[in-house]
């Protein structure tokens, strides 16, 4: 009851709408078109909807019938207004807001019709609100391959895993990006895109992220390709001197059609908060009337050219290079060989006389036990020398009396028989 309610309290507006246009096409004397009939969609590839419709009824043969239709996302009116013969148009979906799309029906280049009303058809989300993923950014890498990154949505749990679905005019069917990664709560995916170097214009990349669960909203995306490239970095960076100038030269991408890139080479000596940047249209630079006794450091960086593509993304720079020594630098590496060793030499030194200062003020102590065995061990032997000599000195005493004695008793014999001596 409230609901129907509702419908016919949102259906009085208009109605006075159509009576007021009917009113005012019978006071001018023209005549009102019917609407279109039939209005449906089926969705023709991953976010992309194909609108259908019926012609009206009565309309005369005098009437250049067209259709105009517009795109309505969340209630706010897109800007895609477009005119059509065509009972049919192809427009693109959101998925994770409500869309409604309008068309009617008019007579050009007759003044006494008068445009029908609006015919309308909605299509509503499904999931829980705040479940679909969000900030999605993606980038075009080399003209290669194309890298998109996401979140999860704020209403979504932590164990949700989203997967990525892309296509574009070219492919059969929808592909599913299976280089599937997560890093600190960023999601991500990398799936191959290329296309010939002759090509100059490209397709509308279609994207679906959506999880296994219908409670996770699914959400769509379309890419442009070409505001999303970003060149590789280049490499092979070499540096050469001829005469007062300095030869830069690098590899070119072999993935970008010829002349579609632009060059910037930044190179400073000594402190890099004083660098150059030059642009270039080639893969080398001359740079003259450079300092022979200064170092000089290069590093390039590549960006497209909007004459090909409308993408301002830069490449990474490449690495440095640099070429030519600066006057300190003999001085430095000498310093770098000469300190370690004095510091070493020094060391030495100071060791050993610290060494003898120590010996000097502190002389070692010997140990009591030492002492006292030294001690006693030098009276023993004293003693026992001194006993080996007096028995020594008493054997000679001893012997040097016998001796005395044998003369003496000899000279007494001899004086008192001296005939027995004979």
């Amino acid at each position: 009851m409230g609901t129907a309610g509702a419908m016919g309290t949102a259906g009085l507006p208009l109605l006075l709408t159509v009576c007021w246009l009917g009113t005012a096409g019978a006071a001018t004397g023209g005549k009102v078109l019917l609407p279109p009939s039939n209005l449906s969609y089926s969705f023709v590839q991953i976010c992309t909807l194909n609108w259908t419709w019926n012609p009206p009824e009565n309309v005369s043969s005098g009437c250049d019938l067209e259709y105009s239709s517009e795109v309505v996302i969340d209630e706010v009116l897109q800007d895609s207004r477009a005119w059509s013969k065509s009972r049919f148009r192809l427009t693109e979906t959101c998925l994770n807001e409500e869309m409604r799309f309008k068309v009617r029906s008019e007579c050009k280049q007759d003044n006494s019709t008068q445009p029908s009303r609006w015919l309308e058809a909605s299509l509503l989300p499904k999931g829980v609100p705040g479940s679909a993923a969000v900030n999605l950014s993606c980038v075009w890498h080399n003209l290669e391959s194309m890298a998109c990154t996401w979140r999860a949505g704020e209403n979504a749990s932590r164990d949700t895993s989203y997967t990525l679905h892309y296509w574009f005019d070219g492919l059969d069917s929808s592909h599913k990006c299976s280089n599937h990664s997560v890093h600190q709560g960023i999601s991500g995916c990398i799936f191959p895109l290329s296309f010939p170097n002759v090509t100059r214009s490209y397709p509308a990349v279609r994207l679906l992220l959506r999880a296994d669960s219908e409670a996770i909203r699914p959400v769509c995306a379309s890419a442009n390709p070409t505001t999303l490239v970003k060149p590789a970095t280049p490499e092979q960076l070499t540096l050469s001197k001829v005469k007062d100038d300095i030869y830069v030269e690098w590899s070119e991408s072999e993935t970008f059609p010829d002349n579609c890139l632009v060059y910037e080479v930044k190179y400073h000596t000594g402190d890099s908060a004083s660098a150059r940047i030059i642009q270039v249209e080639s893969n080398s630079l001359s740079v003259p009337s450079v300092d022979p006794k200064s170092k000089y450091t290069f590093k390039v960086r590549a960006n497209p050219k909007p004459e090909c593509y409308s993408s301002h993304l830069y490449s990474d720079w490449s690495q440095e290079e640099s070429i030519g020594e600066e006057l300190g630098s003999a001085f430095h590496s000498v310093l770098l060989i000469t300190i370690p060793l004095l510091v070493a030499v020094s060391t030495i030194i100071l060791l050993v006389y610290l060494k003898r200062l120590k010996i000097l003020i502190l002389p070692p102590i010997p140990e009591p036990r030492e002492i006292l065995k030294h001690m006693f061990g030098e009276q023993n032997e004293d003693s026992q020398s001194s006993a080996k000599e007096d028995s020594m000195d008493t054997c000679h005493r001893f012997g040097k009396e016998e001796e005395i004695h044998s003369l003496i008793v000899t000279e007494t014999s001899v004086a008192a028989n001296p005939d027995k001596e004979t």
